[in-house]
């Protein structure tokens, strides 16, 4: 069941060198093969919780887990749960660095940097990350879709947004260098 998520989760783990330096006070992630980005600040305002039905799909297939989200101007938690509600991992991330707990046992975790990259992809505002980016690389929003594109305009990350109670929220996160697609449906929000 979890092999797909896993799976999709794992695509982000791939090697390489980076095309810049990242601020090694902070979390790293991978944009595409070889181009590693330091994360942005962990705090957001406002501050927002919510509950997210994940599907991954990769390679044909598809596997959803069940998330809780919560940012504020200081840190941000997120926690993955099975189908029936067990907690498996716990990742904080705060001005201390990510701190991360498995519960269970899950072969092929990625990173827990590479999964709050994708949260705060979706979540941050454009201009706090375009500070982050490397040269050349862009992010901007159009309409109800924001593209991360590469030196060379190409798109790295597309995602789709819908319009909820006068917040944008977002619904999927294609990663094309990658290969995956997140498909999220939010439970709640606040």
């Amino acid at each position: 069941m979890w092999r797909v998520v896993l799976l999709f989760l794992s695509a982000l783990m791939l090697s390489g060198c980076a095309s810049q330096a990242p601020d090694s006070a902070r979390p790293t992630a991978w944009l595409r093969p070889g181009v590693r980005v330091t994360l942005p600040p962990p705090g957001i305002t406002p501050a927002f919780q919510q509950q997210q039905l994940l599907t991954g799909e990769v390679g044909g297939k598809s596997e959803s887990l069940l998330v809780l989200l919560s940012a504020n101007g200081e840190k941000i938690e997120l926690a993955g749960l099975s189908s029936v509600g067990i907690r498996l991992f716990r990742v904080t991330y705060d001005a201390q660095g990510i701190h991360s707990q498995q519960l269970m046992p899950l072969p092929q975790l990625p990173p827990a940097s590479q999964v709050l990259a994708d949260v705060m992809l979706s979540q941050w505002p454009v201009a706090v990350w375009q500070r982050e980016l490397p040269s050349g690389w862009t992010l901007k929003d159009a309409g109800m879709t924001r593209l991360l594109r590469d030196a060379q305009g190409d798109i790295v990350t597309e995602i789709d947004y819908l319009q909820r109670g006068g917040q944008r929220e977002p619904v999927s996160i294609r990663q094309r260098a990658f290969g995956y697609l997140i498909r999220i449906q939010h439970l709640d929000a606040s």
